[in-house]
């Protein structure tokens, strides 16, 4: 296995810090949450945000996807929600005549569960 070499975690930091300075200028004070992210990114694992209304977090989640150039998808979870309102459905194409997938916001690299206590 190839260990990394200093210049190439050095450009690593470099770019994360530029990531983070961008990030900061569009939402305030997110520095330590967006180092968090990141770290949450890189050891590819998942990340809570948890906060009153109007916290700036679908924000916060949508500008570091587009920061990373990622696809940024967001779920608005209600009592009637289906499986298919999550992962997306097959449906028939009426010009093509053949089924298609239309995938749901769980394709995206980036998912926002937004009221997620809501969800029975």
């Amino acid at each position: 296995m190839e260990t990394l070499q200093e210049d190439t975690l050095k450009e690593l930091r470099s770019q994360i810090y530029s990531i983070q300075r961008t990030i900061g200028r569009k939402v305030i004070g997110s520095e330590r949450i967006v180092r968090f992210m990141f770290i949450a990114l890189l050891s590819d694992n998942h990340v809570l945000l948890e906060g009153v209304p109007g916290l700036a977090k679908t924000m916060l989640a949508n500008e570091f996807a587009k920061a990373l150039g990622l696809v940024f998808k967001r779920i608005q979870f209600t009592p009637d929600m289906l499986p298919s309102d999550v992962t997306g459905s097959i449906v028939f194409n009426l010009e093509t005549r053949k089924m298609e997938l239309r995938k749901g916001p769980i394709f995206g690299n980036v998912l926002l569960a937004d009221e997620l206590n809501r969800t029975p």
